[in-house]
């Protein structure tokens, strides 16, 4: 009769050896085998499966010729799976550490647009918006020949239209606020740094509106005739020419207030005399 202890260790015996003979094909599988098994996952959106595959070949294989290429689709999964951060790293790795691979054009460029994903709208913190500039800038400056730089350079004059905004918006509100000063702090900014956007135009005209709440209103028609000239089909013409009737009512008000209060003055004056 068999021991009941040998009857309960065969099962499990068995069940061992199974799991080792499925597991040992795969376990061998080399460099190449790998990477078209990561791929094969990869193209059947099956990302995490893939990433596993993907990083078996960047980690023991490392100098194969597969490992750039499986380096970047790690990255790749990343991306696909909207894990920006993880995705940016990948693509750095890459970069930094296989220079001279096929993949690195395309690295950089996929590495700026993990923080182009990762830009917020213009009211929130741009940090990223800034850090998807400069990588953008880097692509092409490392690669000018490359078919994706006119991408990079439309992606670029988005996101500064977004800094724009936000800059433009925050002269906007210091505006309202009566903190003319600081408003044109901002209008200047935007006109400084983002000159090429649609938000110059308004940048222009608010400035030489808050000059003139500061009642410098030579500086203020100087700025509005300086926007005449650089925008001549403007669509804010309207309320450009308002502005300009709004300034000169402004100077005529102050030449009659001051003109009201000089007899006062000058009473005041003779009666001080009489009294010496």
């Amino acid at each position: 009769m068999m021991n009941p202890k040998a009857i309960i260790l065969i099962p499990l015996v068995l069940a061992f050896v199974w799991g080792c003979g499925s597991n040992e094909p795969t376990a061998q599988l080399g460099a190449e085998k790998r990477y078209s098994l990561g791929m094969k996952l990869f193209k059947s959106e099956d990302y995490l499966d893939a990433i596993e595959e993907f990083k078996i070949v960047t980690l023991q294989f490392q100098g194969s010729t597969v490992a750039d290429a499986a380096q970047y689709y790690l990255a790749e999964c990343r991306f696909k799976r909207e894990e920006y951060i993880l995705a940016a790293y990948e693509y750095e790795m890459l970069v930094r550490t296989m220079p001279t691979s096929q993949y690195v054009s395309q690295a950089r460029f996929k590495r700026a647009s993990c923080y182009y994903h990762l830009s917020p709208q213009s009211l929130l913190d741009q940090t990223s918006t800034r850090k998807a500039i400069d990588e953008f800038q880097a692509f092409i400056e490392y690669h000018p020949t490359d078919s994706l730089v006119h991408d990079a350079e439309s992606r670029i004059a988005e996101l500064n239209t977004k800094l724009a905004k936000k800059d433009y918006e925050n002269g906007l509100i210091y505006l309202k606020q009566d903190f003319y000063k600081a408003a044109i702090v901002y209008f200047d900014l935007v006109l400084e740094k983002y000159h090429d956007t649609p938000y110059a135009e308004l940048a222009q005209l608010k400035k030489a509106e808050s000059l003139s709440m500061r009642k410098k209103h030579a500086e203020a028609m100087q700025e509005l005739e300086l926007f005449f000239k650089k925008y001549p089909n403007t669509s804010h013409r309207e309320e450009a020419d308002q502005l300009v009737v709004d300034i000169r009512n402004r100077i005529v008000a102050e030449k009659e207030k001051g003109a009201r209060l000089q007899p006062t003055k000058d009473v005041g004056a003779k009666k001080t005399d009489q009294s010496r």
